[in-house]
């Protein structure tokens, strides 16, 4: 049997609960017809690059496949027809990767960084989080007595006369 890791997306308005019934309906699909799906990743909700179908974030799920040709294309005749598919991708590999996909040590990684920081992945902290290592500004110093912008403006034409 073929090979294949198979990438689909969902609407980010169906829960995550909805999205494993899918992923159990087309596993169910795959194994009537003689395959099995070695691993699944959910993936989580994600920013797409652009809008699909009025939508801007989806849920990602990838499928490890070992199935026939026949079962796969029953599989995504199924995905074409329900609405809740925004788009799926299916690659045929020449062996499936036993360790977690670059998305979840990519999450993995970015959780364990986010501990070290004492934060956790949800929080936005104060600031957005920009400048983490910024030290505090304090009381900043007065500036004196300044110039008005017109005035300002006005000098600097002067000079490049």
């Amino acid at each position: 049997m073929a090979l294949y890791e198979h990438v689909f997306l969902a609407r980010q308005d169906v829960t995550s609960q909805q999205v494993e019934t899918m992923v159990e309906t087309y596993k169910s699909v795959i194994e009537q017809n003689g395959g099995k799906v070695e691993k699944t990743e959910m993936w989580g909700v994600k920013s797409l690059a652009y809008r699909i179908r009025k939508n801007r974030k989806a849920h990602f799920t990838l499928l490890n496949i070992d199935a026939p040709p026949a079962a796969l294309a029953e599989m995504e005749r199924q995905m074409r027809i329900s609405e809740d598919v925004l788009r799926f991708m299916t690659v045929r590999v020449e062996e499936l990767e036993s360790e977690p996909s670059a998305m979840m040590q990519k999450r993995d990684r970015d959780e364990r960084k986010d501990r070290e920081r004492g934060r956790r992945r949800d929080d936005d902290g104060f600031g957005g989080g920009f400048g983490g290592d910024r030290p505090e500004r304090g009381d900043r110093p007065e500036r004196g007595d300044r110039p008005e912008r017109a005035e300002r403006a006005e000098r600097n034409t002067n000079e490049e006369q």
